[in-house]
Protein backbone atom coordinates (compact mmCIF):
# COMPACT_ATOMS: atom_id res chain seq x y z
CA UNK A 1 0.00 0.00 0.00
CA UNK A 2 0.91 3.41 -0.84
CA UNK A 3 2.23 5.88 2.44
CA UNK A 4 0.93 9.08 2.28
CA UNK A 5 3.83 10.45 3.19
CA UNK A 6 6.01 8.76 0.85
CA UNK A 7 3.62 10.09 -2.28
CA UNK A 8 5.47 11.62 -4.95
CA UNK A 9 4.11 14.61 -6.58
CA UNK A 10 5.99 14.26 -9.21
CA UNK A 11 5.41 10.10 -9.91
CA UNK A 12 2.11 10.90 -11.85
CA UNK A 13 -0.70 13.69 -12.12
CA UNK A 14 -2.56 11.25 -10.19
CA UNK A 15 -0.28 11.70 -7.63
CA UNK A 16 0.06 15.12 -7.76
CA UNK A 17 -3.47 15.48 -7.57
CA UNK A 18 -3.62 13.22 -4.39
CA UNK A 19 -0.45 15.46 -2.73
CA UNK A 20 -2.48 18.78 -3.60
CA UNK A 21 -5.84 17.37 -2.24
CA UNK A 22 -3.75 16.70 1.53
CA UNK A 23 -1.72 19.91 1.89
CA UNK A 24 -4.50 22.17 0.70
CA UNK A 25 -7.02 20.04 3.27
CA UNK A 26 -4.39 20.09 5.89
CA UNK A 27 -4.35 23.76 5.30
CA UNK A 28 -7.86 23.89 5.79
CA UNK A 29 -7.53 22.45 9.05
CA UNK A 30 -9.75 19.52 8.31
CA UNK A 31 -9.18 15.80 8.68
CA UNK A 32 -10.37 13.26 5.88
CA UNK A 33 -13.68 12.24 7.45
CA UNK A 34 -14.61 16.23 7.87
CA UNK A 35 -13.63 17.50 4.37
CA UNK A 36 -15.84 14.12 3.27
CA UNK A 37 -18.74 15.09 5.03
CA UNK A 38 -18.66 18.38 3.15
CA UNK A 39 -18.13 17.38 -0.06
CA UNK A 40 -21.26 14.17 0.70
CA UNK A 41 -18.15 11.55 0.29
CA UNK A 42 -16.69 9.51 2.82
CA UNK A 43 -13.94 10.29 4.69
CA UNK A 44 -12.60 6.82 2.94
CA UNK A 45 -12.52 7.85 -0.60
CA UNK A 46 -10.94 11.22 0.42
CA UNK A 47 -7.95 9.13 1.95
CA UNK A 48 -7.95 7.22 -1.14
CA UNK A 49 -7.78 9.94 -3.82
CA UNK A 50 -4.79 11.44 -1.22
CA UNK A 51 -3.23 7.94 -1.68
CA UNK A 52 -3.69 7.81 -5.47
CA UNK A 53 -5.37 4.37 -4.95
CA UNK A 54 -8.48 6.36 -6.81
CA UNK A 55 -9.50 8.40 -9.23
CA UNK A 56 -11.17 11.72 -8.40
CA UNK A 57 -13.86 12.49 -10.61
CA UNK A 58 -15.32 15.84 -11.99
CA UNK A 59 -17.62 16.12 -9.80
CA UNK A 60 -15.02 15.63 -6.60
CA UNK A 61 -13.37 18.22 -8.30
CA UNK A 62 -15.50 20.76 -8.77
CA UNK A 63 -17.02 20.13 -4.83
CA UNK A 64 -13.40 19.96 -3.79
CA UNK A 65 -12.59 23.30 -5.28
CA UNK A 66 -15.42 25.15 -3.86
CA UNK A 67 -14.63 23.80 -0.20
CA UNK A 68 -10.95 24.50 -0.21
CA UNK A 69 -11.34 27.53 -2.38
CA UNK A 70 -9.13 26.80 -4.61
CA UNK A 71 -10.12 28.30 -7.96
CA UNK A 72 -11.03 25.20 -10.15
CA UNK A 73 -7.49 23.92 -9.59
CA UNK A 74 -8.66 20.71 -9.03
CA UNK A 75 -11.36 20.98 -11.76
CA UNK A 76 -8.35 21.54 -14.20
CA UNK A 77 -6.19 19.04 -12.81
CA UNK A 78 -8.66 16.30 -12.97
CA UNK A 79 -8.68 16.87 -16.61
CA UNK A 80 -4.90 15.97 -16.73
CA UNK A 81 -5.64 12.91 -14.49
CA UNK A 82 -8.26 11.38 -16.31
CA UNK A 83 -6.31 11.59 -19.81
CA UNK A 84 -3.31 10.75 -17.97
CA UNK A 85 -4.74 7.39 -17.33
CA UNK A 86 -6.17 6.45 -21.35
CA UNK A 87 -4.07 3.78 -23.09
CA UNK A 88 -0.49 5.29 -23.91
CA UNK A 89 -1.20 5.03 -27.68
CA UNK A 90 -4.60 6.77 -27.46
CA UNK A 91 -3.47 9.91 -25.08
CA UNK A 92 -2.85 11.57 -28.64
CA UNK A 93 -6.28 11.46 -29.76
CA UNK A 94 -7.80 12.53 -26.65
CA UNK A 95 -5.46 15.30 -26.93
CA UNK A 96 -6.86 15.84 -30.52
CA UNK A 97 -10.36 15.87 -29.53
CA UNK A 98 -9.56 18.50 -26.97
CA UNK A 99 -8.11 20.90 -29.67
CA UNK A 100 -10.43 20.49 -32.68
CA UNK A 101 -12.80 22.78 -34.16
CA UNK A 102 -14.60 20.00 -36.31
CA UNK A 103 -14.64 16.60 -35.86
CA UNK A 104 -15.99 14.61 -38.92
CA UNK A 105 -16.53 10.24 -38.02
CA UNK A 106 -17.98 7.26 -39.74
CA UNK A 107 -18.47 4.79 -37.62
CA UNK A 108 -19.28 0.93 -38.98
CA UNK A 109 -20.27 -0.99 -35.88
CA UNK A 110 -20.82 0.86 -32.58
CA UNK A 111 -21.03 5.01 -31.72
CA UNK A 112 -18.31 6.45 -31.00
CA UNK A 113 -16.95 7.24 -28.09
CA UNK A 114 -17.51 10.73 -27.55
CA UNK A 115 -21.32 9.73 -28.01
CA UNK A 116 -21.83 7.00 -25.50
CA UNK A 117 -23.79 6.19 -21.88
CA UNK A 118 -22.26 5.09 -19.10
CA UNK A 119 -23.68 1.23 -19.51
CA UNK A 120 -22.78 1.33 -23.61
CA UNK A 121 -18.95 2.42 -22.73
CA UNK A 122 -18.88 -0.11 -19.72
CA UNK A 123 -20.10 -2.92 -21.95
CA UNK A 124 -17.57 -1.70 -24.63
CA UNK A 125 -14.53 -1.87 -22.57
CA UNK A 126 -15.48 -4.46 -20.23
CA UNK A 127 -16.22 -7.29 -23.76
CA UNK A 128 -12.89 -9.16 -22.74
CA UNK A 129 -11.82 -7.55 -19.37
CA UNK A 130 -13.33 -6.32 -16.51
CA UNK A 131 -10.48 -5.62 -14.43
CA UNK A 132 -10.82 -1.48 -12.47
CA UNK A 133 -14.19 -1.35 -15.22
CA UNK A 134 -15.25 1.81 -13.44
CA UNK A 135 -12.34 3.59 -13.26
CA UNK A 136 -11.77 3.25 -17.02
CA UNK A 137 -14.94 3.91 -17.87
CA UNK A 138 -15.19 6.92 -16.03
CA UNK A 139 -11.97 8.08 -18.22
CA UNK A 140 -13.94 7.17 -21.50
CA UNK A 141 -16.74 8.83 -20.60
CA UNK A 142 -14.36 12.30 -19.29
CA UNK A 143 -13.66 12.79 -22.84
CA UNK A 144 -16.79 14.32 -23.19
CA UNK A 145 -16.52 17.10 -21.24
CA UNK A 146 -14.57 19.22 -24.86
CA UNK A 147 -18.75 19.77 -25.05
CA UNK A 148 -18.76 21.72 -22.01
CA UNK A 149 -15.91 23.95 -23.63
CA UNK A 150 -16.80 27.55 -23.84
CA UNK A 151 -15.96 26.73 -27.58
CA UNK A 152 -16.98 23.36 -27.90
CA UNK A 153 -16.14 21.59 -31.60
CA UNK A 154 -18.44 20.68 -33.79
CA UNK A 155 -19.25 16.75 -33.85
CA UNK A 156 -20.75 14.94 -37.51
CA UNK A 157 -20.98 11.26 -36.87
CA UNK A 158 -21.96 8.99 -39.77
CA UNK A 159 -22.87 6.20 -38.02
CA UNK A 160 -23.83 2.22 -40.25
CA UNK A 161 -27.27 1.27 -39.77
CA UNK A 162 -25.34 -1.86 -38.47
CA UNK A 163 -24.56 -0.03 -35.42
CA UNK A 164 -27.94 0.51 -34.19
CA UNK A 165 -28.93 -3.36 -33.80
CA UNK A 166 -25.23 -4.53 -33.13
CA UNK A 167 -26.67 -5.02 -29.10
CA UNK A 168 -24.27 -3.79 -26.83
CA UNK A 169 -24.42 -4.08 -23.19
CA UNK A 170 -28.30 -6.15 -23.42
CA UNK A 171 -31.67 -4.32 -24.76
CA UNK A 172 -31.62 -1.95 -22.28
CA UNK A 173 -28.29 -0.44 -22.60
CA UNK A 174 -28.96 -0.39 -26.23
CA UNK A 175 -32.49 1.64 -25.51
CA UNK A 176 -30.44 4.31 -23.28
CA UNK A 177 -28.00 4.78 -25.85
CA UNK A 178 -30.14 5.46 -28.83
CA UNK A 179 -32.21 7.53 -26.58
CA UNK A 180 -28.72 9.14 -25.88
CA UNK A 181 -28.41 9.87 -29.51
CA UNK A 182 -31.77 11.60 -29.56
CA UNK A 183 -31.50 13.88 -27.44
CA UNK A 184 -28.66 15.58 -29.50
CA UNK A 185 -31.53 16.62 -31.96
CA UNK A 186 -31.88 20.33 -30.89
CA UNK A 187 -28.06 21.03 -30.86
CA UNK A 188 -26.42 21.88 -34.38
CA UNK A 189 -23.03 21.30 -33.07
CA UNK A 190 -23.84 17.74 -32.53
CA UNK A 191 -24.93 15.66 -35.57
CA UNK A 192 -25.47 12.12 -36.28
CA UNK A 193 -26.66 10.36 -39.73
CA UNK A 194 -27.36 7.27 -40.51
CA UNK A 195 -25.74 5.22 -43.41
CA UNK A 196 -28.61 3.21 -44.38
CA UNK A 197 -28.11 -0.65 -45.42
CA UNK A 198 -29.82 0.49 -48.55
CA UNK A 199 -27.05 2.33 -49.17
CA UNK A 200 -24.97 -0.88 -50.43
CA UNK A 201 -22.00 -0.72 -50.97
CA UNK A 202 -20.16 2.34 -49.95
CA UNK A 203 -16.79 5.10 -49.45
CA UNK A 204 -16.26 3.54 -45.76
CA UNK A 205 -16.17 -0.50 -46.12
CA UNK A 206 -12.55 -0.08 -45.91
CA UNK A 207 -13.14 0.94 -42.21
CA UNK A 208 -14.46 3.46 -39.30
CA UNK A 209 -11.86 6.66 -39.49
CA UNK A 210 -12.08 10.30 -38.10
CA UNK A 211 -11.09 13.71 -39.38
CA UNK A 212 -10.18 16.40 -36.87
CA UNK A 213 -10.13 19.94 -37.95
CA UNK A 214 -8.31 23.06 -36.26
CA UNK A 215 -8.29 26.65 -35.94
CA UNK A 216 -4.74 26.45 -37.32
CA UNK A 217 -2.62 23.50 -39.05
CA UNK A 218 -3.55 20.69 -40.95
CA UNK A 219 -6.48 18.30 -40.86
CA UNK A 220 -5.66 14.92 -39.05
CA UNK A 221 -6.96 11.50 -40.22
CA UNK A 222 -7.38 8.96 -36.77
CA UNK A 223 -7.68 5.22 -38.03
CA UNK A 224 -7.49 2.17 -35.14
CA UNK A 225 -6.52 -1.25 -34.98
CA UNK A 226 -6.23 -3.15 -32.01
CA UNK A 227 -4.33 -2.13 -29.14
CA UNK A 228 -3.44 1.05 -31.56
CA UNK A 229 -3.95 4.13 -32.68
CA UNK A 230 -2.67 5.71 -36.45
CA UNK A 231 -2.82 9.37 -36.72
CA UNK A 232 -1.58 10.92 -39.37
CA UNK A 233 -1.65 14.36 -41.22
CA UNK A 234 -0.22 12.87 -44.92
CA UNK A 235 -1.84 15.45 -47.23
CA UNK A 236 -2.89 12.50 -49.34
CA UNK A 237 -4.31 10.37 -46.60
CA UNK A 238 -6.35 13.72 -45.58
CA UNK A 239 -7.73 14.12 -49.10
CA UNK A 240 -8.36 10.86 -49.90
CA UNK A 241 -10.83 10.41 -46.36
CA UNK A 242 -12.26 13.87 -47.16
CA UNK A 243 -13.57 12.90 -50.48
CA UNK A 244 -15.08 9.51 -48.97
CA UNK A 245 -16.15 11.48 -45.81
CA UNK A 246 -18.55 13.24 -48.33
CA UNK A 247 -19.39 10.29 -49.73
CA UNK A 248 -20.74 8.64 -47.13
CA UNK A 249 -22.23 11.85 -45.89
CA UNK A 250 -24.39 12.52 -49.27
CA UNK A 251 -25.21 8.43 -49.22
CA UNK A 252 -26.43 8.76 -45.39
CA UNK A 253 -30.04 9.43 -44.55
CA UNK A 254 -30.50 13.22 -43.59
CA UNK A 255 -30.59 14.47 -39.94
CA UNK A 256 -34.35 14.25 -39.60
CA UNK A 257 -34.68 11.04 -41.76
CA UNK A 258 -31.64 9.12 -38.89
CA UNK A 259 -33.59 10.22 -35.87
CA UNK A 260 -36.66 8.73 -37.23
CA UNK A 261 -34.54 5.39 -37.86
CA UNK A 262 -32.92 5.59 -34.45
CA UNK A 263 -35.77 6.07 -33.68
CA UNK A 264 -38.16 3.07 -35.01
CA UNK A 265 -35.27 0.69 -34.02
CA UNK A 266 -35.14 1.57 -30.72
CA UNK A 267 -38.47 1.01 -30.65
CA UNK A 268 -39.24 -1.68 -32.28
CA UNK A 269 -35.92 -3.72 -30.93
CA UNK A 270 -35.52 -2.78 -27.86
CA UNK A 271 -38.86 -1.19 -26.50
CA UNK A 272 -40.44 -3.30 -23.38
CA UNK A 273 -40.21 -6.30 -22.98
CA UNK A 274 -43.21 -9.12 -22.22
CA UNK A 275 -43.49 -12.45 -21.13
CA UNK A 276 -45.77 -14.78 -22.48
CA UNK A 277 -48.31 -13.50 -20.45
CA UNK A 278 -48.00 -10.60 -21.90
CA UNK A 279 -46.38 -8.67 -18.43
CA UNK A 280 -43.55 -6.49 -19.03
CA UNK A 281 -40.16 -7.93 -18.02
CA UNK A 282 -38.33 -5.16 -18.99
Amino acid sequence: MTHINALDPGASPLDYYGFELRRHREAAGLTQRQLGDILNYTGSLVGQIETARKLPTPEFSERADAALGTDGMFSRLVELVLRSRLPAWFQQVAELEGRATEISTFQMGMVHGLLQTDAYARATLGALDQTELDDRTAVCLARQRIFEKGEPPVLWMVLSEAALYQEIGGPEAMRGQLEHLLRFGADPRINVQVLPFSAGEHAGLTGSFTLFHFESGPAIVYTEGYGSGHPTANPDTVKDCSLRYDHLQAAALSLRDSAELIRRVMEERYGEQRDTGGDSVA
